[in-house]
């Protein structure tokens, strides 16, 4: 994690306050909900690209 932040050229100071930003936007109630749908999201991404490699093995 710590490697792509460097890669940002973001410090600590300025991910506190895009957080901060973040929740004055979406408020407190809202954001496990998105949490949930990026989870899920990340979750079906994962499963897309393993069902591929699956499916090149199964030709070969």
């Amino acid at each position: 994690m710590k490697s792509i932040l460097l890669l940002m050229g973001m410090g600590t100071s300025e991910i506190i306050i895009i957080l901060v930003i973040i929740l004055l936007l979406f408020g407190g109630r809202k954001i496990p909900e998105l949490m949930k749908g990026l989870g899920q999201g990340v979750r079906e991404f994962k499963d897309a690209s393993s069902g591929k490699d699956k499916e090149a093995d199964k030709k070969n």
